[in-house]
C-alpha cells in the first residue's frame, strides 16, 4: 500500500497501513514540527525547510518509501455537488466535464477537474454528482514539492474526503444522524458536512489555531517551543490555568464565527434545523478548553476524532509518538494511506 503523507501548515505527518481482513493495522507511523512560518496562509514559503524535513521522516521511517498519496485544501480547491440526468460511460463523462465548466469560478485550462457519483436515484433517474476542481498551480506547487523530496505522488486527495474516509473506517455513518467533521489546523479549518448517511458539503474557514498560538506566546512571553508545548496541554503546571482558558475563548472568537457561519450556511442549504454531532480532529482537538467552547459556543454535542479506533497497532512500536495521544492529528494522512491505488 501506499504512504498517506499530511504536509500541514505546522507539521508533517507520514501514516502506512496493512491491508487486513476486515480492517487496517497500523505499520509506520512519524510526525515532525515544521519552522512555523514555511507555510503559510496555505502558501510554501521554504520549500527547502519542508523538503529537508520530508526527507528526514521518510529516512527515519523507511527509506525506501516512494509511493504516496497527498492532500490539498483551501483557496485553491473547490468542490461543488450537482444533480443531473442519470447517464453511464463516457456519455456521463461528457455531461459532468461539461456542467463542471460552467460552474468552475476558474477557467477551465487553468484547472484540474475530477468528479465521484455520490448516488443515484432509480425513481427520478437522476443522479448526484460531486465535483472537485483545484487550479493547476497550486496542484503543481506541491507536486513538484513531493518530487523534489524523492518521492512519487501516485494519488491526489482532498483532506476533506481523506478525513471522510478516516470517519468511515472508524465510526458508524448514522443515517438519521447529522455529522460535522471539523479538522481545525495551524491555519485553516475544515468542516465536512454529512447527512443521510452521505457526503453533503464542505466548508473551509481562512482561520485556525495559530490565532491561539500567537494569543498564547504573546500573553505567557513564551518562545515558539514553549507555545508549542502549551497548545498542547504540556505546561498545565507551569502557567496560570484560568488566565490560559481566558486567552483561548478571546482568542477563538473569529474562529468560532467561521465556524457559526459555515454550519448557518449548511442548515439553510439543506433544510436540516439542527446539527446532531461534531467530530473534532487536528491540533483544535488538543488545545486545552477549546473543543469544550465549540460545545458551548455551538450548543452541539462534541467528540474528539480517534481515527486509530478500529485500527491494529502495537503500542510499543510508536512508544516516541504515543497515538493514542496524537490519534486527532491523523485523520488526514489515515484517509490517506487507507486509499486504494
Amino acid at each position: 500500500m501506499a504512504v498517506g503523507l499530511d504536509i500541514g501548515a505546522s507539521s508533517i505527518k507520514l501514516v502506512k497501513l496493512q491491508r487486513k481482513p476486515g480492517g487496517y493495522a497500523l505499520k509506520s507511523l512519524a510526525l515532525k514540527e515544521l519552522p512555523l512560518d514555511a507555510i503559510a496562509a496555505e502558501e510554501i514559503k521554504d520549500r527547502d525547510a519542508v523538503i529537508f524535513d520530508i526527507q528526514n521522516l521518510v529516512d527515519q521511517t523507511d527509506p525506501k518509501i516512494k509511493d504516496v498519496v497527498i492532500s490539498i485544501s483551501g483557496h485553491g480547491v473547490i468542490t461543488d455537488k450537482i444533480v443531473m440526468d442519470r447517464k453511464s460511460g463516457s456519455e456521463a463523462e461528457q455531461a459532468i466535464l461539461f456542467e463542471a465548466e460552467q460552474r468552475s469560478p476558474f477557467d477551465v485550462e487553468d484547472v484540474t477537474l475530477d468528479y465521484h457519483i455520490i448516488q443515484i436515484d432509480e425513481e427520478t433517474n437522476k443522479m448526484e454528482v460531486l465535483l472537485v476542481a483545484a487550479r493547476n498551480e497550486f496542484l503543481k506547487n506541491y507536486l513538484d514539492l513531493i518530487l523534489d523530496a524523492g518521492l512519487r505522488p501516485v494519488l491526489v486527495d482532498t483532506d476533506a474526503f481523506a478525513i471522510l474516509n478516516a470517519y468511515e473506517i472508524n465510526y458508524e455513518v448514522d443515517p438519521n444522524r447529522v455529522t460535522a467533521l471539523i479538522d481545525v489546523g495551524f491555519d485553516t479549518t475544515n468542516i465536512t458536512f454529512i447527512k443521510d448517511g452521505l457526503y453533503h458539503s464542505t466548508r473551509d474557514a481562512s482561520n485556525g489555531i495559530r490565532l491561539i498560538y500567537d494569543a498564547i506566546g504573546k500573553e505567557f512571553r513564551l518562545n515558539q517551543e514553549m507555545a508549542s508545548k502549551a497548545l498542547k496541554g504540556e505546561m498545565d503546571g507551569s502557567i496560570d490555568q484560568d488566565m490560559f482558558k481566558a486567552t483561548v475563548f478571546t482568542s477563538s472568537e473569529e474562529l468560532l464565527a467561521g465556524l457559526e457561519v459555515a454550519i448557518s450556511y449548511f442548515k439553510s442549504s439543506s433544510g436540516v434545523r439542527q446539527l446532531d454531532w461534531i467530530v473534532l480532529s487536528g491540533g483544535g482537538a488538543l488545545v486545552p478548553y477549546f473543543p469544550e467552547l465549540i460545545q458551548n459556543k455551538l450548543g452541539i454535542p462534541v467528540e474528539i476524532f480517534n481515527p486509530l479506533r478500529n485500527i491494529e497497532y502495537d503500542p510499543e512500536m510508536f512508544m516516541e509518538y504515543q497515538p493514542e495521544k496524537v490519534a486527532p492529528l491523523l485523520a488526514v494522512p489515515i484517509g490517506l494511506a487507507a486509499r486504494r491505488i
